[in-house]
């Protein structure tokens, strides 16, 4: 009812400021009325998905009942879990053991897990601190069960600052755990000497423990390679516990194939997989995301092995939560907006969208099928449970293209009505394993024959001429892969769930000093600008079967545009300095009428965001955070990545926008990487600004003194919104600061510079005002 109303007030005010508009700054007047249309547009855009809000809650114990009954073997299903790295100088190895020893010790059946590793830098280093973990694995995991600790990552588990003696009542916890610490500190002793060689690298390359050249010793041409550190046949902990899988997988990469990065990796890691264990669910992380809640694969579980609905889902989204945030998160890291507001949101349409990890998939439908039909309701009314009407045959997934074939109706017919091997690739064990709905592999393959086939599925040329990258896996043609993805799902028919238990599913880390924190978003926004260039635009795509809805088309629209708010934002921000520096100002004046819709818009746009935070949870700290940092990144990195796109799409030139260390912080502060300074051009537009308000307020402070008190009330209207402004890029103002209160030169040079020429121009040229014609002074005089 309030998006409503406010919908109506802001036509209103639209339609007051178009027929209203400012002779003697007619120009200054249309650029705002431009601005505020668009920002209008962007909000209808995020607003509308918001209509359905869903808060959900699982019941871990009745999935218990239904699927692991006493006696009985359990039938909850497979998970593969896949944890990506690429570079183990700038993703620490401690870091990603971290993260496999949760997924190790994760609270599920330990013949349903496989994690696959991958290595797509083919570093020996990462080869050896995961086999030092699969070591360290056969003591941690007994440990963690035992006592069920959480959250499972030893290096988190150690360093929490509460009572761990807290529900513990076995006598021997206080020994064992002092123990167990003392041999995760000698475990972190062996990796820190692994990354200390691995720092020089020799002239001769990396050489094996058995004297053999490491296949990766050049990262660019290098065979395929697989390793099984944990299985299901030799895997055990220091009880005799078996442990679940470990696979080390390095994709094969030659000169002259194209690669596509982190989305060719995890294609690559679908088809290994697929091959070795083929479970029906898949769990992807980043390295440096670990399983903060040992139970969330049940979590997802509630939902995917739901018997009413769990077939037509494709994805269970968590999430993001992030470890060592200041306190005030000054940048707006956590991103609770998104993640509470907006996210909640798209559950009650179609489903929230994929955000790159924490995700577990369903492959079936990363494989290009579509959901299920589910039987139609009787025409008379009556309930559903009612026998007599029986039951039509569900008719199961089915590839884009392959008719009204259900999956598991006869297999020979589907495979005469499409080329398999085509679709997905030359291999027929992973090809067969794609027609298997509920997972598993043959009981008559061999390991040495799946290792061999999984070595062939993950060579560089298998998916030439296939539909990996385009119908299939993880989506090419952005580097934010994963928006794609999920789009490509929705357009199917498949709709996803997001499930917000209370104690977070997964934990990561986030880049918390400024520059860093903007090119992250220069990254996502980028991404954003190529998928709204590219075939897949949600403007254009996805009309054909009409399965995607139109909130969620317009929420999928808002994400790949927003960067192009950062426009009209940056002539927004400038307008107040404009208008204080001219002496004019863009607003015609208020009748007591049309005031009352100025005040009408101004109490829905707060009512709006009280209700947004009242149902979400968001604290009013978190909300304006979000909304200082929307200023922040919409006039550096979003403009940035606008400007970047529109280069690559039209012109063909490829600009990256690089961070280079200028500072370091403190290594004994919790927070030293809160104060480092990195410079980056993305810092120049928003210090611009800065300065260029800061002068517009002295300018027409200075102006209104001279002038007398007559000018002191347009001066007000003028200062508000310059004030606001200001006090939106207060936070990115303390980052530049940094401890010492202390800009950079390189900075304060440019922005100085470029704020003088814009205010002088402005000052001498005047382009938007209306220029008033004087007396001929030729003709009459002077004193005419």
């Amino acid at each position: 009812m309030v998006i409503v109303v406010r919908l109506v007030v802001l036509a209103f005010f639209l339609r007051y400021r178009i027929l209203h508009p400012v002779p003697d700054a007619i120009g200054l007047w249309l650029v705002s009325i431009i601005c505020e249309i668009w920002f209008a547009i962007s909000w209808i855009l995020d607003q509308f998905p918001k209509w359905f809000p869903i808060d959900r809650e699982t019941y871990l114990d009745r999935l218990s009942l239904r699927y692991e009954r006493e006696g009985e073997p359990s039938l909850l299903s497979a998970v593969d879990l896949f944890v990506s790295t690429v570079d183990p100088l700038k993703e620490p190895p401690l870091v990603t053991a971290n993260t496999v020893l949760s997924i190790l010790a994760v609270d599920y059946p330990v013949d349903k897990v496989s994690c696959y590793v991958s290595d797509d830098g083919a570093s020996m280093l990462t080869f050896e601190a995961l086999s030092e973990t699969a070591e360290f694995a056969r003591k941690w995991v007994p440990f963690c069960k035992k006592f069920s600790i959480e959250p499972r990552a030893p290096e988190f588990y150690f360093s929490l600052k509460v009572d761990y003696l807290k529900d513990k009542v076995q006598p021997t916890f206080v020994q064992e755990r002092r123990a167990m610490k003392r041999e995760y500190e000698e475990f972190k002793v062996r990796i820190n000497a692994l990354v200390a060689k691995a720092m020089k690298v020799p002239a001769e390359g990396w050489i094996m423990k058995d004297g053999t050249p490491w296949p990766g010793n050049n990262t660019r041409d290098h065979p395929g390679m697989i390793q099984v550190f944990l299985g299901h046949s030799g895997g055990h902990d220091t009880e005799g516990n078996e442990l679940p899988r470990l696979v080390y997988v390095s994709r094969e990469k030659r000169p002259g194939f194209q690669h596509h990065k982190k989305a060719g990796a995890m294609n690559a890691l679908i088809r290994v997989s697929a091959v070795l264990t083929n479970a029906p669910f898949m769990l992807n992380l980043d390295c440096d995301h670990y399983i903060n809640n040992s139970k969330a694969i049940r979590e997802a579980m509630c939902f995917l092995m739901d018997p009413q609905v769990g077939r037509k889902v494709c994805y269970v989204q968590f999430p993001q939560r992030f470890d060592g945030i200041d306190a005030h998160d000054r940048y707006a890291n956590r991103n609770t907006v998104f993640f509470d507001i907006n996210m909640k949101g798209l559950d009650g349409i179609q489903g929230p969208v994929y955000v790159g990890t924490g995700c577990v998939f369903r492959r079936q439908a990363l494989y290009g099928y579509n959901p299920p039909k589910g039987p139609k309701r009787p025409k008379m009314v009556t309930c559903d449970c009612c026998p007599c009407f029986g039951r039509k045959k569900r008719k199961h997934a089915m590839p884009e293209g392959a008719g009204d074939v259900g999956m598991d109706s006869d297999k020979e017919v589907l495979m005469s009505q499409m080329n398999f091997e085509k679709r997905f690739g030359q291999s027929a064990a992973f090809v067969t394993s794609t027609l298997m709905e509920e997972g598993g592999v043959p009981p008559s393959s061999s390991p040495a024959a799946l290792l061999k086939e999984a070595i062939h599925v993950i060579s560089c040329g298998y998916e030439d001429k296939t539909d990996w990258g385009l119908e299939l896996g993880w989506i090419y043609g952005s580097i934010t892969e994963d928006i794609l993805t999920g789009f490509k799902m929705h357009c199917r028919g498949w709709r996803s769930v997001y499930c917000m238990p209370k104690r977070a599913a997964f934990k990561g880390s986030a880049p918390i000093n400024l520059s860093d924190r903007l090119n992250q978003v220069l990254r996502w926004a980028l991404g954003s600008v190529e998928i709204f260039f590219s075939r897949h635009s949600p403007l254009l795509y996805g009309y054909k079967n009409g399965n995607l809805k139109w909130l969620e088309r317009f929420a999928y629209i808002n994400t790949t545009i927003y960067p192009f708010t950062s426009l009209p934002l940056l002539a927004y921000c400038t307008l107040p300095a404009v208008c204080l520096l001219t002496g004019k100002f863009i607003m015609p004046s208020i009748s007591t009428f049309a005031s009352l819709f100025f005040i009408a818009l101004f109490m829905s746009i707060f009512a709006t965001g009280i209700l947004e935070m009242r149902w979400s949870g968001v604290s009013i700290e978190e909300w304006w955070r979000n909304e200082q940092f929307w200023v922040i990144g919409g006039v550096s990195a979003h403009l940035f990545a606008v400007v970047q796109g529109l280069l690559k799409v039209l012109a063909g030139i490829d600009t990256n926008f690089t961070v280079t260390s200028k500072a370091t912080g403190d290594e004994d502060d919790e927070f030293a990487e809160l104060y480092a300074f990195k410079w980056t051009t993305l810092l120049i537009p928003p210090t611009t600004l800065l300065i260029i308000n800061i002068i517009g307020v002295v300018a027409g402070i200075s102006d209104a003194i001279n002038n007398g008190y007559q000018s002191w009330g347009p001066l007000f209207g003028k200062l508000f919104f310059a004030f606001w402004v200001i006090v939106h890029l207060y936070p990115f103002l303390k980052g530049l600061m940094g401890r010492q209160n202390r800009t950079p030169t390189i900075v304060v040079i440019w922005s100085v510079l470029l704020a003088s020429i814009f205010s002088l121009l402005w000052v001498r040229i005047d382009p938007f005002i209306v220029k008033t014609k004087g007396p001929d002074v030729k003709q009459c005089g002077i004193n005419c």
